[in-house]
Order: structure tokens, then sequence, then C-alpha cells
């Protein structure tokens, strides 16, 4: 038995079909795309919208007050001027198998909200003072200070108590600070691995 038509989309060229019951509807798309006629067939999906309230909701305790993420008016800002991080977590939270690089100052690799996404050189013996991995870099467990040409991507404070690695740890929690942990703030991407890849110690040059 054969599909039935139920709607033609003029603007895009397309039909929605009804397959019989009782039909395969993998076997049915293989069938249409075998066509020499048919661009792409596809399930016509039932989609929702997620409305004001996304059901992702991160119990970070700063997240109240990231309204670059979630913007409800709690700083006097405009609500919703934000990047929708709620509804795209709904989507997703991110991927440990990406690598976020982040060239900047150094990153507080120990920081409560970065430790467990901090990314790690699988193929570096850490203190063995070896290039275990042929690039060029010894020891190069979560990334490479540019800087100091060492791989210390944390240099801590100078002797005057300034935050040498401030900007980039900032960076790296914005991208991708462990969520839903309770503590601290919510990044972007929940699940992402950082690379710190220093190049500026107090200032730098391009």
């Amino acid at each position: 038995s054969r599909a039935e038509v139920i709607k033609r989309l003029p603007f895009i060229n397309a039909d929605v079909v009804r397959i019989p019951e009782g039909s395969s509807l993998d076997e049915i798309i293989a069938w249409y795309e075998e066509r020499p006629d048919v661009e792409y067939a596809e399930p016509d999906y039932r989609v929702f919208p997620i409305g004001g309230i996304a059901a992702t909701t991160p119990d970070d305790a700063q997240y109240v007050d990231q309204y670059h993420l979630n913007n409800t008016g709690q700083t006097g800002g405009t609500a919703d001027a934000d990047v929708d991080a709620p509804e795209a977590w709904d989507i997703t939270t991110g991927d440990s198998t990406i690598i976020v690089a982040v060239i900047d100052t150094g990153i507080d690799t120990e920081h409560p909200d970065l430790l467990a996404n901090m990314w790690v050189n699988e193929r570096e013996i850490a203190g063995d003072s070896i290039d275990n991995d042929g690039n060029g870099f010894v020891d190069d467990i979560h990334g490479w200070d540019f800087a100091n040409d060492d791989n210390s991507v944390f240099d801590g404070t100078d002797e005057a108590g300034r935050f040498y690695d401030f900007h980039g740890t900032h960076v790296a929690g914005t991208i991708g600070a462990v969520s839903n942990n309770g503590i601290g703030v919510a990044g972007v991407a929940w699940n992402v691995r950082i690379m710190s890849l220093k190049f500026l110690h107090g200032g730098g040059y391009t």
C-alpha cells in the first residue's frame, strides 16, 4: 500500500505524507530516498515550544546573578536580553570530546569550578621532564605558557599580590565551568574540556 499525501508545501516543494498503518518508517524513508525525484525524506517530527521557563536550570550558587545566561531583570537590565542558555541546555549541555583553547592569561587548573573540565594531555606523563608525545612541549598536561615558555599555565600572584591569571580563569569559567554542582557559576557548555594556551603574563604581544 502507498503513503497518502496529506499536505503539500509549495514554498519548499515538499509533501507531508501519512504512511500506512503497520508500515516500517525506516523502510519507507529508504524507499523515498532511492527515488531520483526525491531530494530527501525525513519524519515529520512533533515539536513543542519551550516557553518562558526552561526545564534545565543549574543549581550553581551564583547562577542567579549570571544575567548573560538568563536575564530576568535581576540586576535592573532588560529581561531576556541574554544568550538563552537555559533554552540551549534543554537541547544539550556540551560534549566532553570538544576541546576549547583559551588564548589569554593562564587558568587556575585547580579551581573547583574548572578542575573536572580541564583538558588533560593523556599522551604526556606528568612530571617526568620528557616530551612523551613528541610535540615539542615537555609535560604539557593542561596546555602551555607561551609567555614564560614553560608548562605552568597558572602562575598565581606576584610579589605585589596581583593575580596574573585572573582573566583567563574567568574566561574559562564563562565557557565551561563545571555546572549544576551547587557551587560557583555555570558555564555555557557544562561538559567541554578547557585547554590553557597562555600568552599574557601581565601583558603580551600578539
